[in-house]
C-alpha cells in the first residue's frame, strides 16, 4: 500500500500526531499499531482517544490485561491489546467487527491477529531514530488522503507560528468542508478545512452540480465576502491567515453561543435581531466584484434560473422517488420544471442583494457582549449570490433546523419589513411578500431533496428528522395564491406535510 514517513522528535510530537490523526478518521477504519518497545505506540494511542473525546484528563489505561477498551465518544474508539491472546480466533469474541461497524479500532500487536483482521487497514509502525521516532504509514489511497491532509494542516500552523497548538473537532458532516478548533496559548482560533470541490457527474452544458448551483469551489468567496460584509458592518470573522491553494483558512472563533435556548429552541430576541442584520445589509447597494488578496478578485454569481431549477429539482430526483418508492413520470417531472420557470420569471422585476444562502440557526453565533446587530455573528456564507432580498429572509423565519412557532416567524417577517420600510424609499412590501413565498417554497423544495440524498446516497439518515418541519413550511410557502399552480401539482403528487 502506499505511505509515508514521518519523523517524530519527542514525546510531544508523538502527542502532537495522535491529535492530528483523531481528526483524520472515520467510522470503520482499523489503525495496527505495531513497532519498537517504548517507541510511542500507546502515547499515540491515548493522544488520539483524549482528542476524540476533547478530555485531556481521560483516563486511557492500557488494555493489555483487559484485551480491550471502549470509549463511548463523538467517534466510538475500540483500543485492543491482542498480545496475551493464544489464537487470533479470539478476536471475534473480543468484538472486534462490531466495534468496527460502530467505530475506530485501533490495534497494538496487530501480528497476533494475522488472518483475522482486515488486511487494508491503517497501518502504523512505530520505529525508534536517535532521541525520537520514526513512523512509517501505509494505507489504502481513500484513508492516506485523509492522513495527509492532517498532516498538511499541521504544517500550515507550524509555518503561521503554531505549530505546537492542540487541534480539536468542530464540525463538518454535510459538506466537504470541516472545522476545527484550534488553541494556541491563550489565543483561540477556528480552522476551516476546505479543499476544493471534486467534479461531479456533467449534468447539462458541460457543467456539474456544483457549478450550475453556484457552490463555492474553494476559499475564495469566503474571503470575500467575509471582508465585504464587515465592510457594511455586519459581524464576520477576521481572516488570521490563509493558504488559498490547499483550501486552510484559520478565523476567529466567534465563540459556540447561538440563537437557541438549552433546549434547542429559538430564543426570540435573537431572531429578531437577525432580522434587523438582514434589514441592515439589504438597505446598502450590493457589490458584484469583491477583492480576496492581490489581484485576485471573486465575481459573486447570480441565484439564476440555472441555479433555482437545478436545485428545485432535488424534490423532483431525490424525494418524491423515495416517497413513491418510483421515479416520477417524465410528463409530470416536464410541469414541474415549466410550474417554476414561470415562478421564477415572476421574480424578475422583485428586489435583488447579497444573499448569504444559509441564513439560519447554525450559522448565527451570538456575541453577547456587543450591542445591536453587532450581536449577530455570521458564518458559512461563501456560497453567497446576488438574488431575491426575500431568500435569507425565508431562510431565517422559515429555519430548517428549528421548530419555529408560528407567531415567530410572522414576528421575524414584520421586523425585517418594518426596517425595510423605514430606511429603504421605494420598498415594496407586498411584492417582497409575494417573493417571500416563493423563495420560501424554492428553499423547502430543495431541502427536502437534500434530507433524502444525504440519506440514500451519503448514508447520513439523521437528517430526515427534519423532514416534516420542512414539509410544513413548504405547506405555508405555497399558501401564497401566485403559488396555486405549485400547490396543486404537489397536492397531486402526494407530497405536501397535509398528507405526508
Amino acid at each position: 500500500m502506499p505511505g509515508e514517513t514521518l519523523f517524530l522528535a519527542d514525546e510531544a510530537a508523538t502527542i502532537r500526531f495522535g491529535e492530528d490523526m483523531a481528526l483524520a478518521l472515520k467510522r470503520g477504519d482499523y489503525l495496527a499499531l505495531s513497532g519498537d518497545l517504548g517507541a510511542g505506540k500507546s502515547t499515540f494511542a491515548r493522544a488520539l482517544i483524549r482528542a476524540v473525546a476533547d478530555d485531556a484528563g481521560l483516563e486511557v489505561p492500557s488494555p493489555t490485561f483487559t484485551l480491550v477498551q471502549t470509549y463511548a465518544l463523538r467517534l466510538p474508539v475500540a483500543h485492543f491489546d491482542l498480545y496475551r491472546i493464544a489464537d487470533a480466533a479470539e478476536i471475534d469474541e473480543l468484538g472486534f467487527d462490531e466495534a468496527l461497524s460502530d467505530g475506530v479500532c485501533l490495534v497494538e500487536w496487530p501480528e497476533k491477529g494475522e488472518g483475522a483482521l482486515p488486511e487494508d487497514g491503517i497501518t502504523l509502525r512505530f520505529l525508534h531514530e536517535g532521541a525520537g521516532r520514526r513512523v512509517e504509514i501505509a494505507a489504502p489511497e481513500a484513508s492516506l488522503a485523509r492522513i495527509r491532509r492532517t498532516l498538511a494542516i499541521r504544517r500550515f500552523l507550524d509555518e503561521a507560528g503554531y505549530g505546537n497548538a492542540a487541534r480539536r473537532h468542530l464540525t463538518g458532516d454535510a459538506s466537504v468542508r470541516a472545522y476545527e478548533r484550534v488553541h494556541a496559548g491563550g489565543e483561540r482560533f477556528v480552522l476551516m478545512d476546505a479543499p476544493r470541490h471534486p467534479p461531479g457527474p456533467i449534468l447539462a452544458d458541460g457543467k456539474y452540480y456544483q457549478q450550475i448551483a453556484h457552490i463555492a469551489e474553494d476559499v475564495r468567496p469566503f474571503i470575500a465576502v467575509a471582508r465585504h460584509l464587515a465592510a457594511r458592518g455586519l459581524r464576520a470573522p477576521e481572516i488570521h491567515r490563509a493558504d488559498i491553494g490547499e483550501g486552510i483558512l484559520l478565523i476567529e472563533d466567534l465563540g459556540g453561543e447561538g440563537v437557541l435556548d438549552a433546549d434547542g429552541g429559538p430564543i426570540a430576541e435573537r431572531y429578531l435581531e437577525s432580522a434587523a442584520c438582514l434589514a441592515r445589509l439589504h438597505a446598502q447597494p450590493f457589490a458584484r466584484d469583491l477583492p480576496v488578496t492581490g489581484d485576485i478578485v471573486h465575481r459573486v454569481p447570480d441565484f439564476d434560473r440555472d441555479a433555482m431549477q437545478i436545485e428545485v429539482s432535488l424534490l423532483a430526483d431525490w424525494y418524491v422517488p423515495w416517497k413513491r418508492g418510483a421515479p416520477l413520470p417524465e410528463a409530470k417531472r416536464r410541469a414541474y420544471v415549466a410550474i417554476w420557470d414561470g415562478l421564477i420569471e415572476t421574480l424578475a422585476d422583485g428586489e435583488r442583494n447579497l444573499l448569504l444562502r444559509d441564513f439560519h440557526s447554525p450559522n448565527i453565533l451570538w456575541q453577547a457582549q456587543a450591542t445591536g446587530i453587532g450581536r449577530v455573528g455570521l458564518i458559512d456564507f461563501q456560497d453567497a449570490m446576488i438574488g431575491p432580498t426575500a431568500y435569507d429572509v425565508a431562510s431565517l423565519a422559515q429555519d430548517a433546523r428549528v421548530d419555529m412557532p408560528a407567531g415567530l416567524t410572522d414576528d421575524v417577517l414584520a421586523r425585517y419589513l418594518a426596517l425595510r420600510e423605514e430606511n429603504s424609499p421605494g420598498f415594496d412590501r407586498d411584492r417582497f411578500l409575494r417573493d417571500w413565498h416563493i423563495m420560501a417554497a424554492q428553499r423547502n423544495c430543495k431541502l427536502v431533496g437534500i434530507w433524502v440524498r444525504l440519506m440514500r446516497r451519503d448514508g447520513k439518515p439523521a437528517y430526515m428528522r427534519h423532514m416534516p418541519r420542512t414539509l410544513s413550511n413548504l405547506d405555508r410557502a405555497l399558501s401564497h395564491p401566485d403559488l396555486s399552480p405549485l400547490r396543486d401539482w404537489c397536492g397531486k403528487a402526494g407530497i405536501l406535510a397535509t398528507e405526508s
